[in-house]
């Protein structure tokens, strides 16, 4: 899979990066608040609980705590978030510029999650909370048209594993799968928490035929990720980097597959990769040597995501930079990337080949013909000179 573009070995630059069409599949809505949000909101509700309260400040206190080693410690850091998005108004807010955000960055299509039952603690109702982050998506993707860009987010409705509300959050996101909400999700510590504890709630939801994808294979390893797949039947896997454990790589540079990793490869079982993310909680040790490298080369359905914008500091363009610097990627790897995500998205699907052949591919065509020209000019100029 070599394209021209490959064999002059053209890493593409940070502003190409930026205006290239992306896809996100794993973003949390209580991870992405932007540090002054978190201020505006602590002062408005009420809420004294912030470490810092000088925005930039804040910014870093949330990085720096995040970047610990441990997802549990990781987890720590959203009592914050989380403690400032209670009610109605905030909810909106942070649903808007989290769409607004995203759309800056170039995303075009993102299914962002969160848990409404960690939002009923100042009245709000189940119900009150989807209606609200769905009002403040449409206001984002209507602020972001606005300005020139196009962005279309669902909602992913999040359990926490932890606790045992799975079957009621999973109801809720099939009433409300057509009015925003694309899937169901859970999330919280694994360790302790298998996938098989909330069986009722994806009994139900393959029932519906509604779309669901579990975090697993991030912190717990592949026990976690056969559960939620051969237990539970995922769709797409939360995070799923330690598959990587069930892949041997040979000393001659052969690798062979053991039959887990070969039948996720083999069913195309997409996996949010969250190459920041997995640096901060100890999944991976840098970004060179982060298992999406082999995952791409051996062609699993791999996708790259943000995971949590805040704590990481990070955003799409920002993962992508990291990779293009690691593994030397080109436009032709990104586009590869986005179209992997926008065929494992939660959309009907002649939604999402009209996402891929009218947005994402005409996109990338568009940032390769500007090198294509830059290079045709730079070889005329070298030719006049000599001439």
């Amino acid at each position: 899979m070599t394209s021209k573009t490959d064999r002059m070995g053209n890493p593409p630059s940070s502003d190409q990066i930026r205006r290239a069409p992306k896809v996100l599949l794993h973003d949390h809505l209580d991870g992405g608040l932007r540090p002054g949000t978190i201020v505006d909101l602590a002062r408005d509700t009420g809420y004294a609980g912030l470490p810092e309260t000088d925005a930039d400040r804040l910014g870093v206190w949330f990085r720096e705590a995040a970047d610990s080693g441990s997802l549990e410690r990781y987890l720590e850091t959203f009592s914050h978030t989380v403690g400032v998005m209670q009610t109605r108004d905030a909810l909106v807010r942070v649903a808007a510029e989290c769409a607004e955000d995203l759309a800056e960055d170039g995303v075009v299509y993102a299914e962002v999650r969160y848990a409404p039952e960690q939002h009923l603690e100042k009245g709000l109702t189940l119900e009150e909370v989807v209606e609200a982050v769905n009002e403040g998506f449409r206001e984002g993707e209507r602020r972001a048209r606005a300005n020139g860009h196009r962005i279309r987010v669902g909602a992913l409705l999040t359990a926490m594993r932890h606790a045992a509300r799975a079957l009621e959050i999973a109801e809720l996101a099939n009433r409300y799968r057509d009015l925003g909400v694309v899937g169901f999700d859970i999330a919280g510590a694994e360790a302790g928490y298998p996938p098989t504890r909330h069986l009722d709630a994806f009994e139900y939801l393959k029932r519906e035929n509604n779309h669901f994808t579990i975090h697993a294979g991030e912190a717990f390893g592949l026990p976690s990720i056969w559960q939620a797949l051969q237990w539970c039947g995922a769709d797409r896997l939360g995070h799923g980097v330690r598959i990587i454990d069930d892949i041997q790589v040979h000393e001659d540079g052969t690798v062979k597959l053991g039959r887990l990793a070969s039948y996720v490869r083999d069913k195309r079982i997409p996996l949010e990769l969250c190459p920041s993310s997995n640096l901060q909680t100890g999944a991976a040790s840098s970004y060179a040597e982060h298992p999406i490298g082999l995952l791409r080369r051996l062609h699993f359905r791999a996708t790259v995501n943000t995971d949590n914008r805040l704590m990481s500091g990070t955003s799409m363009s920002r993962e992508f930079e990291h990779l293009v610097d690691a593994f030397g990627y080109t436009l032709d790897d990104l586009q590869w990337f986005s179209v992997n995500a926008m065929k494992s998205a939660f959309i009907p699907f002649d939604e999402r080949l009209a996402m891929i052949n009218d947005v994402v591919k005409p996109g990338y065509a568009e940032l390769k013909s500007e090198w294509l020209f830059q290079q045709t000019a730079s070889t005329s100029g070298s030719v006049a000179e000599e001439g």
